[in-house]
């Protein structure tokens, strides 16, 4: 099966200039230690369009992840302003 990456709009925050999204891998684009436990999807944490950390077993561990760096983001980007 091809790697295939849905982008999913959930991306949240508006931090400024930072986008942060989760997005679905399906088949060969799942890492192999996922795809040896039987999965054959798994979750991905995207800031700007880049993947950031681990594939996560699941939607609610990506999402978690992804409110974490919303946070981050939320705290660093109004300190550029000044």
């Amino acid at each position: 099966m091809a790697d295939i990456i849905s982008q999913l709009t959930i991306s949240g925050g508006n931090a400024l200039h930072s986008r942060v999204d989760v997005a679905v891998m399906i088949g060969s684009g799942v890492p192999p230690s996922l795809r040896a436990q039987g999965r054959s999807v798994c979750w991905v944490v995207l800031l700007n369009g880049e993947q950031r950390g681990t594939a996560f077993a699941s939607r609610d561990e990506a999402e978690e992840c992804r409110a974490a760096w919303q946070a981050q983001l939320a705290a660093v980007e109004p300190a550029r302003l000044h």
